[in-house]
């Protein structure tokens, strides 16, 4: 990455329809110049506390506070180097504040960093908040859950079928805090490419949408729609939690800086095509028996020549396939490898989705616009019509001419006008509830 990259971002932090406390917090430090940019780059932070109320409020913001504090404290160095401590030093402030105060013993928070810097995309992990990485048509999550349904699958004790059915997912098994030291992940430095953008946001996020949800909406709107609409939908189905987004794009280089840098060498597709090669495979397998079947009965048929070239040339083909299979499934074997022993392997993500424009989706947020619009009438919802309005027939009217990119922004967009009197309405239901009841009615002496 360059000086030169224009950087993009938008951030949100939202605390849910049934949480009274936000205990997440976020952190972005953008460099205001080059000399500070090359020395540690742009930053970009999410914390999401544990340990109950005000408890898991402080861990995260002590969190949100050090770790950038520290980070651009430091001397000029390696920035892996200098982001792992970063994070460690945070570690100790919250695990030394939870000790001194009998309160605040074992509060914790995870951690999710992501420098954009010189050296390419560095990130700084601990627990179960994720960064993203959505590049051309596909969504990466750079981040290892550090969570029991992770660990479970990594251990190979449990399909990953059965632990998402069995087991609890809310249960992390590493965060700063509880422990004096903490074991940080460091991945990267991924090679930034112009165009790439990057999410990082905390579980209550991802409990409620999908990854090809979050790459869809990360890809195709700017990062403040984006950020305002994976906030808007984890509430309408649920907003069983805090949810916090960053949402950080790198854009082209000006014209005057277009001699750039080569292109990084694409990663692998990880899982993506195993399935397709699989095929191939088996395809090729077929293809040789029925070489060796065929020839077998040509020489039963005395069709001697043609029959040993057709059995001796199938075989040798299956021999290959065998030979190819063994190898590849050794390779896949090094490349998992990684998981065992917490090692970063740069190139490698540790999920990936293919991402295609999805105009159900886009189905998906008409049907929720309209029934929000019916709410709001009904339940007479402080609204800025008129603005909504004006977006809401724009975006029909895209949708009737097959712009669907630009009905995807607008409906996105009359959504947002709609959830915010939806706030103020739910707002007004709790301070009405708290507050009118009216004074309790006297019993009166006989």
């Amino acid at each position: 990455m360059r000086w030169e990259h224009p950087v993009q971002f938008a951030s949100q932090s939202d605390v849910g329809f049934r949480r009274r406390n936000n205990e997440d917090s976020i952190s972005v430090r953008i460099c205001k110049d080059q000399e500070s940019w090359r020395d540690h780059g742009h930053f970009f932070l999410v914390a999401d506390g544990m340990g109950g109320h005000a408890v898991g409020e402080l861990a995260s913001k002590m969190a949100s506070e050090t770790v950038p504090h520290t980070f651009f404290k430091n001397k000029p160095g390696p920035v892996a180097k200098s982001l792992k401590s970063a994070i460690e030093v945070a570690n100790q402030a919250i695990n030394e504040r939870g000790m001194a105060n009998r309160e605040f013993m074992r509060m914790g928070t995870t951690c999710s960093s992501l420098c954009l810097c010189a050296e390419g995309a560095v990130i700084g992990h601990v627990g179960d908040s994720r960064v993203y990485r959505v590049r051309e048509n596909r969504i990466d999550q750079l981040t290892f859950d550090h969570s029991l349904q992770w660990e479970l699958i990594r251990q190979g004790r449990m399909r990953p079928e059965e632990v998402y059915l069995n087991e609890p997912r809310n249960v992390i098994t590493r965060s700063l805090g509880p422990e004096p030291v903490v074991k940080v992940d460091i991945e990267g430095p991924y090679p930034v490419m112009a165009g790439d953008c990057y999410i990082l946001c905390s579980d209550g996020l991802t409990s409620h949408l999908k990854d090809e949800e979050i790459g869809m909406i990360a890809k195709y709107l700017d990062p403040r729609d984006a950020c305002r609409l994976m906030i808007n939908l984890a509430n309408l189905r649920g907003g069983s939690d805090n949810i916090s987004v960053v949402v950080v794009r790198v854009g082209e280089l000006p014209d005057g800086n277009l001699s750039q840098v080569k292109p990084p060498e694409p990663e692998p597709d990880l899982e993506l095509d195993k399935g397709y090669s699989d095929w191939l495979w088996l395809a090729g397998v077929w293809g040789a028996s029925l070489m060796v079947a065929t020839g077998i009965l040509m020489w039963i048929l005395t069709k001697f020549d043609k029959g040993e070239f057709l059995t001796f040339g199938g075989m040798s083909l299956l021999v290959m396939l065998l030979v190819r299979k063994v190898f590849a499934q050794r390779e896949s074997n090094q490349r998992e490898a990684y998981l065992d022993t917490n090692k970063t392997v740069e190139w490698k993500p540790y999920r990936s989705e293919r991402l295609k424009f999805n105009t159900d989706f886009l189905q998906y947020l008409t049907t929720m616009e309209s029934e929000l619009q019916r709410a709001a009438m009904e339940e007479e919802w402080t609204i800025e019509w008129s603005a909504h309005n004006k977006i809401y027939y724009e975006a029909k009217e895209e949708l009737e001419k097959k712009k669907y990119l630009q009905a995807f922004r607008d409906f996105s967009r009359a959504i947002d006008i709609l959830m915010t009197g939806l706030h103020s309405y739910r707002k007004e239901m709790v301070h009405q509830a708290r507050w009118k009841k009216g004074p309790p009615t006297a019993s009166q002496d006989d």
